[in-house]
């Protein structure tokens, strides 16, 4: 069997719900494709951004929890998550960030692929990359031109104390091979790389261990087919010396949840059923949907939650 199949989603911790909603689909554009609740905390949202479909590979997720304290910034995190967008449009997104004063780091070449990093509101560190043709479906409605939309998630850095148990582990239990050294960073790939199938490490062995915090990625959720292909994948965990969850439901995907040998966490999440499981295609994200077990507690979960607004027309700079 098979290692896993590239990035599935990436989740991250936000504070202010709206303003997070106003800069990924007002200011990046992305398409808000399923406003839910994090099942383990029904009282906070899980926001998903994705493309038009929320294709698997292109969803970026977000916690909203308002009181949230500053990260340390260490190893054993992820600490950038990478977005996809097409050749030639990063002069186009320099202008466009500026213009919402989005905080700009300089723009540089990355194994040979441009790319601008950027903080959100919240200080989470992205980066758009600009490489060629991949799966994505444009969204009509969103105020970036369709050839210039974020394609979906391309990559992830991580910061490690100690690289090579990390490198075993990957090798062993998710079927990535070495790819390159860069800068100080080390590129591992599945399925031959490319966008979406690649994470940098850094090595780091004089730094604490990270904490979570506003702005900080909380998982990476890696794919896998379907619950035969996620078992399986499972078992080289164990086999691979770490602990994995037993299968959750999470409704649209089947996940299994486990930390890497530096203390990342990540996911593996199958493909299916996907999105359009309880919501028509074209009114993906409009309302606030709860998987079937959170069906009893609507009442008590939406007293509690923020009122969210979705952006009618582009969030003005």
């Amino acid at each position: 069997m098979s290692g896993v199949n590239g990035l599935h989603h990436v989740t991250a911790m936000a504070t202010k719900a709206q303003r997070n909603l106003d800069f990924y689909t007002g200011v990046l554009g992305m398409r808000l494709v399923k406003k839910s609740v994090n099942q383990d905390d029904p009282g906070t949202y899980h926001l998903f951004y994705a493309d038009a479909e929320g294709r698997p590979g292109t969803d970026l997720t977000f916690f909203p929890w308002e009181n949230l304290a500053a990260p340390r910034k260490g190893t054993g995190l992820a600490v950038e998550v990478q977005l996809a967008v097409p050749q030639g449009s990063l002069e186009f997104w320099a202008e466009r960030l500026q213009r919402y004063g989005v905080k700009l780091g300089e723009a540089e070449v990355r194994f040979g692929e441009r790319a601008l990093p950027f903080q959100d509101p919240d200080g989470l560190e992205l980066a758009l990359v600009e490489t060629g043709p991949r799966p994505f479906t444009p969204w009509e409605h969103s105020p970036v031109p369709e050839d210039k939309q974020v394609m979906g998630l391309h990559g992830a850095r991580l910061w490690e104390r100690e690289l090579y148990p990390t490198a075993q582990f990957l090798n062993r239990a998710l079927g990535f091979e070495p790819a390159g050294q860069e800068k100080g960073w080390n590129r591992f790939v599945v399925k031959g790389g490319g966008s979406g199938n690649f994470l940098d490490i850094k090595e780091l062995p004089n730094l604490p261990q990270g904490r979570w915090g506003r702005g900080s990625i909380h998982h990476l959720a890696w794919r896998v087919d379907d619950t035969a292909h996620e078992m399986a994948v499972r078992a080289r965990i164990e086999a691979a010396g770490m602990r994995a969850t037993p299968q959750i439901d999470r409704f649209w995907f089947k996940s299994v949840y486990f930390n890497e040998p530096g203390g990342a966490l990540f996911e593996l999440a199958t493909d299916g059923p996907g999105f359009a499981v309880d919501e028509e295609p074209a009114r993906l994200g409009e309302k606030l949907v709860l998987p079937p077990w959170l069906e009893p507690q609507r009442p008590r979960i939406e007293a509690v939650l923020p009122e969210l607004r979705l952006p009618t027309a582009e969030v003005q700079p």
